[in-house]
């Protein structure tokens, strides 16, 4: 039977999944509730000397329906009294003992500061301390948050004066807002960290009103740059914490942080050898009870995959991440498109002719199109030659619009023959010339029915080869170095 119990840090962990430093984790009162409904920990809101905030303070980017894809906010840290936050962690740790409640903190730069408010959160019952070095406004412009984390001395110095004072395991929250992360990592394992988290919110601004031009969050007419998190930075927490974890410099055990609101997510930070993860946005959209099928879809995928415990999948795809130049360039896939599944949308035809490699045409049927104005395209003053010999979509289009009578995707008609197959005209059906197709995969990202367009390995005979062993044999063109292809030449 599988477990989500684990240890982070050398704490006890009912299950790995901890609410962020942020709004979720005000007060006890909501990190109870929150407990109740299922959360294994919870990062108190960082704690400080109290703040004024502004108002308003969150703005958001909505993308194809999905409400706060993007998540933006101004606010600074608790502006609560540290006395009145230091009590409730110690009211939520005695209702609650076997959860996990970590201190966030953030003070002045100044070693005396630091010693006395790492035990002050010690003796209050606090599990953990996590050191905030990654909030990117208003604080930043205090000397605190991202100004430390920003500077890896800063942050090698101000974690070695915590380690010098606390008795429990120091987590330092790392800033995604600086050249490369490892170099912070690296700071603070030097300093004695016991652990890392990341990524912190990201520097943004989310758009402009263009009636009034103001920048969003309005205050007063008037806004400031912000933290962007939610789904839409996901890729860039992922790419960040397998950072860290591949290099022996800064590995430590991690607290994945950055777009998480799913198992899925969940499971895809812990992969890349997350000791836990991190919610915050999710919660702030949804409610904590998403933590219910957060925590029952995990173990269902363990469960179908065999695995017991966290650790006994934890990691497993770091060594699957590469550098670009030890990947294998005699692999290769071509793009298949079952035809029984094709609505005729003619979608990766568009996108493989106008952000591709012009390898999808549609000429499946003889005189499905004429071909008057084949291997030219008539947009150009001198009608200059397609190289391809194939019709573009702008002729596509300029054809379509004389002989579409009906709708050309019968499939979606209403009280039409509904899904059969092969009802789909085939001259609606592209094809994939194999030997142009390059494998870039674009055409599968942008059908709308799933599994239409697969990619399929194709067995070429050659032995597998990457770039840094033509390199080393000397096979590369001349002039072509590992150095230029790094820097994009």
């Amino acid at each position: 039977m599988p477990t989500l119990k684990n240890k982070f840090a050398g704490i006890e962990c009912l299950n790995p999944f901890w609410l962020a430093s942020a709004p979720p984790t005000n007060c006890g009162e909501q990190i109870m509730r929150a407990f109740d409904a299922g959360w294994g920990g919870a990062v108190w809101k960082t704690i400080g000397e109290p703040v004024t905030n502004v108002s308003s303070r969150y703005s958001a980017i909505d993308w194809a329906g999905q409400k706060m894809m993007g998540f933006n906010n101004i606010e600074l840290i608790s502006d609560r009294p540290i006395e009145t936050n230091l009590r409730e962690i110690a009211e939520v740790k005695r209702r609650y003992p076997k959860h996990v409640v970590i201190a966030s903190l953030m003070v002045e730069s100044k070693r005396e500061v630091w010693h006395d408010i790492v035990a002050r959160a010690e003796d209050a019952g606090a599990d953990g301390l996590e050191l905030n070095f990654g909030c990117p406004h208003g604080m930043s412009e205090r000397g605190m948050g991202s100004a430390v984390g920003q500077v890896p001395e800063y942050c090698e110095q101000i974690s070695y004066w915590v380690k010098e004072k606390a008795r429990t395991p120091v987590i330092v929250k790392l800033t995604p807002n600086i050249s490369d992360i490892r170099m912070a990592a690296r700071a603070a394992k030097r300093a004695g960290a016991d652990a890392l988290s990341a990524i912190n919110t990201i520097n943004s601004i989310t758009g402009i009103d263009l009636d009034t031009f103001e920048p969003r969050p309005m205050v007063d007419g008037k806004s400031s740059h912000g933290g962007y998190c939610g789904p839409a930075v996901k890729p860039i927490a992922l790419n960040m914490c397998q950072q860290i974890q591949a290099d022996p410099l800064s590995m430590l055990p991690l607290s994945g942080i950055g777009g998480i609101a799913t198992w899925r997510d969940a499971a895809e930070f812990l992969l890349l050898g997350c000791g836990n993860v991190q919610v915050c946005t999710a919660a702030m959209h949804y409610g904590y009870r998403i933590v219910e099928d957060m925590a029952d879809g995990l173990l269902d995928w363990m469960a179908q995959k065999g695995f017991e415990t966290i650790e006994d999948f934890r990691g497993l795809s770091l060594p699957n991440v590469k550098e670009w130049k030890q990947l294998n360039l005699n692999y290769r896939v071509v793009a298949s498109i079952d035809a029984s599944k094709c609505i005729g949308c003619q979608l990766c035809y568009t996108a493989c002719w106008d952000g591709a490699h012009q390898c999808i045409h549609l000429d499946r049927v003889d005189g499905g199109m004429e071909q008057v104005v084949a291997g030219t395209d008539p947009r150009y003053t001198h009608a200059e030659p397609n190289p391809h010999g194939m019709p573009t979509p702008a002729m596509v289009f300029g054809q379509s619009i004389k002989t579409i009578a009906t709708t050309p995707i019968p499939k979606l008609d209403l009280n039409g023959p509904g899904l059969l197959e092969n009802v789909t005209p085939l001259e609606r059906i592209p094809r994939v010339d194999v030997d142009e197709c390059v494998g870039c995969n674009l055409c599968s990202l942008v059908c709308p029915v799933e599994e239409c367009i697969t990619m399929v390995r194709v067995e070429n005979g050659l032995p597998p080869q990457t770039w840094e062993e033509r390199v080393a044999a000397g096979l590369t063109p001349v002039g072509v170095s590992e150095v230029g292809i790094a820097e994009g030449h």
